[in-house]
């Protein structure tokens, strides 16, 4: 048999035995990405709404800086977060360096841009077809931004997902500020690269053959979710 059928039939057997380290791998890129996702949407949900409904001097240089940052490079990410944490850097004092939480920060730097640039678009499209309505009842911007994302909550889970999609395939920053501590930082990104370099394929292509499936299964809710919206709004 070959290199590659006896790596799929090793990782096929992993996976129907719910093998412990697969389970322990998966389990904390999910808490990763997860925390990262709602950290980055606690910051980037008020951020895109506050930009889409005011107007301010600098306003489109921020417009275009988020846009800018959607697409940041990983590694330089997981660069500038390393130098922040690290023993002589301002955040040192955290000890987060080579942490979860340190990854978490990492990859909610990356995809913060992503929400608040998308849900500033977002709120911009539904606000369009309200804006004289509720003017007309004399809201104040708070209230307004309340209702806006309250009306628009669908299509925001949208954003959320495209940015955990971002987040749970993400590799450059996460190993840079993590590394790969079993039992500490391996998540699936950084287990896949550095297991096959090592040779160990079993193990990355079962984690493989896992990653892809969650991000098949992000993307396939993310696009019944907007056929949905489009539907009861057509």
């Amino acid at each position: 048999m070959s290199v590659f059928g006896d790596a799929l039939a090793s990782a096929s057997a992993m996976l129907a035995a719910g093998d412990a380290t697969l389970a322990e791998i998966t389990l904390l890129s999910l808490r990763v990405s997860a925390s990262a996702t709602l950290v980055g949407a606690l910051l980037g949900l008020p951020l895109g709404a506050w930009a889409a409904l005011t107007r301010w001097r600098g306003r489109q240089a921020v417009i275009v800086m988020l846009n800018a940052a959607m697409g940041l490079p990983p590694v330089v990410v997981g660069l500038v977060v390393y130098l922040l944490l690290s023993r002589s850097g301002p955040l040192g004092s955290l000890a987060w360096l080579f942490t979860p939480a340190g990854m978490i920060l990492a990859q909610a730097v990356l995809i913060f841009p992503i929400i608040a640039a998308l849900t500033r678009q977002t709120i911009e499209d539904v606000h369009a077809p309200l804006a004289e309505w509720l003017t007309s009842l004399g809201v104040t911007t708070t209230q307004r931004v309340m209702t806006l994302l309250y009306e628009a909550r669908f299509s925001l889970a949208v954003v959320m997902l495209a940015g955990f999609g971002r987040a749970i395939a993400e590799v450059g920053a996460v190993m840079v500020v993590g590394g790969n501590i079993a039992g500490s930082t391996r998540v699936m990104t950084t287990t896949i690269a550095l297991e096959t370099s090592k040779g160990d394929l079993p193990l990355a292509l079962a984690l493989g053959m896992l990653l892809l499936a969650l991000v098949l299964l992000v993307s396939g809710v993310a696009q019944a979710l907007k056929r949905w919206l489009e539907s009861r709004y057509v």
